[in-house]
Order: C-alpha cells, then sequence, then structure tokens
C-alpha cells in the first residue's frame, strides 16, 4: 500500500511539470501555484532595455505561454473579437504557435475553425476573447482547450493524436478555464461546456470520469496531495469542493464564494486559500467528508479579487485586486491584513494573476505594464514598466524560464532578461 502510494505521488509530480523546474509547462507553472524558485530574475524593463528577444503574434488572446525544452507554446485567435461589433463569426480563426526558446524565431503554427456558435464578442464580459485557455504538456504531449470546439492533443511537433468534446455550452463571458494533469488523465473544468468537470485518457482523449455540478466556476482546479489522499480543488459560485481525482467522486465541500469565480485556488501544506468576488477570502483545511463549513473552516475575510489568483509564500497571502489596484497581503493563518496599497501610476484593470519568483512578486495590468513588489509583509514597489511601442492589452501571466520572463501582450511575445 505504502508504494502504491510512492508511485502515485511520484506519477503526479511528473504530470505536473514539477520535475523539470526549469521548465514552466502549465498555468501558473509547476504544481499550478503561480510561484517559481528561479533567481536573478529582471526588476527592470522596456522596450529598449533587457529584452532578450520579441516575436510578433498574428491576434491576441489571454492565455499565457509555456515553455517545453527548447520551445515555447501560446494560443491566439483572428478574425473576429478584435473589437466590439467588428466581423462575423464565421471568420473566427483559433491559433496555436511554437516558438524557438532561444531565438523567439516561429517553428510552426495550427489554425483551428471554430464550432459555432460561440458567444457573442459584445463589452467588458468578452473582453479576454477566444484564447483564454493555457495549455499544458507532459514534456512529451501538448494539450490544449478551445471551449465547446473541444480539447486537443498534440506532439511537440504540432501533429495531431486525438481530439475530443467535453460539451458544447457557451456563456457571455466565454470559455478560461486551463486543463491540469494528473497521472494518465487530462482534467477540465468545463463548467461552461457541460457544468462539469472532465477527466480524458491523456493517451486516447477517450473520458474516464465526469463529476457534474460545477456551476459559474471559470477558474483551473488546482491538484493537492494532502498527505493520506490527493484531492482536486475548485472554486464554484456559493462551494469549494474536493474531488477525488483518480475517479471523480466527491470529498468534501465548504462555503465558498457567494458569486461567479474566477481566481484559482492555492494551498500550503493541508490548508487551500480562496479569493473572489472583489469581496470574499478565506481558506478551508483539507480531508474531511461532506460539509466541512464548520469543521474545516478557518478564517474568512469580506474582501478579495474577482479575477486574479493569489499567491502563497512564506505564511502570507498575496494578491492584486481586479480594478481597484490594490495589493493586498493577509497572514495566512488569521486573514488579517498587512497590507493593502494601492499601486502607483494606477494600473486600471488586472486581470491576470501575479507569479512570484527571486522574492519578487510581478503584477501584470491590462494597459499600464508590470509591476514589481517585493515579496514580504511591508508594501515595496520595485518597478514600474512598460513597452512605450506596445499598448495592447495584456490579460496572461508570465512565464518563468532560466532567469528570463516570457510575457505576452494581444499584439507580441516578449523574452524579458539578459540575452
Amino acid at each position: 500500500m505504502r508504494m502504491n502510494r510512492i508511485i502515485v505521488s511520484v506519477v503526479l509530480l511528473l504530470s505536473s511539470g514539477a520535475a523539470g523546474a526549469a521548465d514552466w509547462m502549465q498555468f501558473r507553472g509547476p504544481g499550478g501555484l503561480g510561484v517559481s524558485d528561479e533567481k536573478n530574475l529582471p526588476v527592470k524593463w522596456s522596450s529598449e532595455e533587457n529584452i532578450a528577444w520579441q516575436a510578433d503574434l498574428p491576434g491576441p488572446g489571454a492565455s499565457s505561454p509555456i515553455v517545453v525544452k527548447d520551445r515555447v507554446y501560446l494560443t491566439c485567435y483572428t478574425g473576429y473579437g478584435i473589437e466590439v461589433g467588428q466581423g462575423e463569426q464565421a471568420n473566427l480563426r483559433r491559433h496555436l504557435l511554437c516558438f524557438d526558446r532561444a531565438t523567439g524565431g516561429e517553428r510552426w503554427r495550427k489554425t483551428f475553425e471554430p464550432k459555432l456558435p460561440e458567444h457573442q464578442y459584445q463589452g467588458e464580459g468578452a473582453y479576454h476573447g477566444y484564447a483564454a485557455s493555457t495549455p499544458i504538456s507532459d514534456g512529451e504531449r501538448l494539450y490544449v482547450f478551445f471551449g465547446k470546439s473541444g480539447v486537443f492533443c498534440f506532439d511537440l511537433d504540432g501533429n495531431e493524436q486525438w481530439q475530443a468534446s467535453v460539451g458544447e455550452g457557451t456563456n457571455g463571458w466565454g470559455s478560461g478555464t486551463s486543463p491540469l494533469l494528473f497521472g494518465n488523465l487530462l482534467i477540465v473544468n468545463a463548467s461552461v461546456e457541460s457544468g462539469s468537470l472532465v477527466a480524458l485518457d491523456k493517451l486516447s482523449g477517450q473520458e474516464v470520469w465526469k463529476a457534474e455540478g460545477i456551476g459559474s466556476a471559470w477558474n483551473t482546479p488546482l491538484l493537492v496531495d494532502a498527505k493520506t489522499r490527493h484531492e482536486l480543488i475548485v472554486s464554484t459560485e456559493g462551494r469549494i469542493k474536493s474531488f477525488d481525482p483518480a475517479d471523480g467522486k466527491p470529498l468534501w465541500d465548504a462555503d465558498g464564494v457567494h458569486r461567479y469565480v474566477c481566481p484559482s485556488v492555492v494551498a500550503s501544506g493541508d490548508v487551500v486559500f480562496a479569493i473572489g468576488g472583489g469581496h470574499t477570502s478565506l481558506a478551508v483545511r483539507l480531508g474531511g467528508s461532506s460539509d466541512v463549513t464548520e469543521s474545516h473552516g478557518i478564517w474568512r475575510q469580506t474582501k478579495g479579487s474577482n479575477v486574479g489568483s493569489p499567491v502563497y509564500h512564506d505564511r502570507h497571502l498575496y494578491w492584486a485586486s481586479d480594478g481597484g489596484g490594490l495589493v493586498c497581503c493577509q497572514n495566512a493563518e488569521t486573514g488579517e491584513f498587512v497590507f493593502q496599497e494601492r499601486l502607483e501610476p494606477r494600473p486600471g484593470n488586472i486581470w491576470s494573476s501575479p507569479v512570484l519568483a527571486d522574492g519578487k512578486l510581478y503584477i501584470v495590468s491590462q494597459h499600464e505594464g508590470t509591476f514589481v513588489v517585493a515579496a514580504k509583509p511591508e508594501y515595496e514597489l520595485l518597478a514600474h514598466n512598460r513597452f512605450a511601442d506596445d499598448d495592447s492589452r495584456t490579460n496572461a501571466s508570465p512565464a518563468v524560464h532560466q532567469g528570463q520572463l516570457l510575457l505576452r501582450t494581444d499584439k507580441r511575445l516578449y523574452c524579458i532578461g539578459k540575452p
């Protein structure tokens, strides 16, 4: 029994991307926590300073880049949804691009026709567009999720291995969750498409299990090793839910965010942290069964971010508000706020999730550049960086890789740091 558990733990480590610490192979990096152990990362940059290379993109997207071996993978879209009221859905195309990690040169590109009709592009809720899901890789294959158009598997050279559907529902706010890997399973939060979590065999695309009742959840679930078992945690409207990732069976649930939920949860030890709705942050202890609100709830506060996910670091929880420009630090044990400081110059909307590396928080705003804040209980703004010749929107989080940052805007992919 003990040997079986060790084997499962090793499989989870390998499939999460944590085995190759140098690579950033999924949304928010190894373990999906938005944390890297890289050192000597850039603090300041501009259009002319500290840019190793840059590559033009064919269109926008809210997905983040991933790095696998000597390649960078990224998605974007063209033809429709670039501006409100412009274009026809029939012209919508999604693209999967592969770039050379060293030079930024494009190696290959795949183009996809959508399964129509898609959600209409209109107003604030649709600004993240039609390429919001970050790809994931196990080091041998590449997995991409395009909402109702399906899940696709490729080898690293772009040869399609399979495709599968996880539902054909749409929503006015679009689809934006990213897939994750557990052993031989590819798990997708298909809240928009089918109101469910769906696990596919990563080699064939065949459905292995399906867990329903996933409502208004625009976040990527988190896999946690809870010592006695593995747990798959997703934050849904009203409840935080835990499932067995091997078979999809419910483990426990607790009072959560009383609104649709965009931020992914994070965890440290046996505690999971969730924020959302602009008015909630909370902590719940893992384990237990059924409703654990009273038995495992640790703390709850009436402030949180509506879009970006939090970061846990050294007994503190850090996050940035989506519209108010606040950077918040909470004591992770009590939920008490250590500081709430407004970024200057004012950042406007922040829809990306912060990344922590080298003792720094990298917080990317939509139109006002990247703010670098010290990851410590005393607020300190280290730098504010903007591209003078690129004012396009940025909803993506940066990838951290070999002393550099990979950051995408709607216009370009940048490699930031010393060449």
